[in-house]
């Protein structure tokens, strides 16, 4: 797993009780889902499932992980996996990470959500800190910053390019982050009732981010650890991504979300 980054505060503090403090506004907190799209993960997928079941969040937790098509041997090893709180969906065709996303939408049951890529990038050890803002009522959805936590190994075009993105968005948007395509964002269930995404691929970080700003939810930011993959390991984001996104941002910022 990724080293501990080494802010003023604890990285992996203990499991904060699942109280808010504004409780009127928004029932307490009781349960976790954990959302993972999964595309021939087939070196990490096992033992990412299992780092992530060893986390104790004080929560009840569910493990979503949905095979999008996989070819490499993943979905033989989903097969076989026996894991407590772990339920695995298999799509019939490849949709994209966003796509797949919107799918777990449907069936998961945690008053909150989390995203979880399958690739060992990410430390779930994570978890308890991302959580807190939710968990004290100071936010409606919480990223996970690289570039307020640790970052290893992550190319100086990915760092670029989502800086850039990321700037963009604080500019068409007002929202308040540091890092617009990180895989850790945790918001509560309550808060996508209703959206619609139309965005299926990589693109789908920035519809998401945009349409929550405008329905005007509360953002917050806590650092966390990076450990980054190169292409020849499974690295899938590419710099032709970066232009989906931006093209996403700008039709967002001139129209409205469907169905409102």
């Amino acid at each position: 797993m990724s080293p501990s980054a080494q802010p003023s505060t604890p990285r992996h503090p203990t499991p904060p009780s699942p109280r808010r403090a504004d409780s009127a506004a928004e029932p307490v907190i009781k349960s976790l889902s954990v959302l993972v799209p999964v595309y021939n993960e087939l070196a990490t997928i096992e033992p990412l499932l299992k780092a992530v079941v060893s986390v104790d969040t004080g929560l009840a937790v569910e493990v979503l992980v949905c095979d999008d098509g996989s070819t490499d041997g993943t979905r033989d090893i989903l097969s076989n996996l026996n894991l407590p709180g772990v339920k695995v969906i298999f799509m019939d065709e490849n949709v994209g990470r966003g796509g797949v996303i919107k799918h777990l939408w449907t069936v998961a049951t945690g008053d909150v959500l989390v995203h979880q890529d399958a690739d060992l990038e990410y430390d779930p050890r994570d978890f308890n800190a991302l959580l807190a803002p939710l968990l004290a009522g100071s936010a409606d959805v919480v990223y996970g910053s690289r570039f307020k936590g640790s970052i290893e190994r992550m190319r100086w075009v990915n760092r670029m390019g989502n800086l850039t993105l990321t700037a963009a968005t604080r500019l068409l948007y007002g929202a308040q982050i540091s890092d617009l395509m990180t895989c850790y964002k945790i918001y509560r269930a309550s808060l996508i009732r209703d959206l619609r995404i139309d965005a299926n691929g990589f693109d789908f970080e920035a519809e998401f981010t945009a349409r929550l700003a405008q329905r005007g939810a509360r953002f917050a930011e806590v650092p966390v650890s990076f450990r980054g993959r190169t292409v020849a390991e499974g690295k899938k984001i590419h710099p032709f991504d970066a232009v989906r996104v931006i093209r996403e941002l700008l039709r967002c910022k001139f129209s409205r979300e469907a169905g409102v």
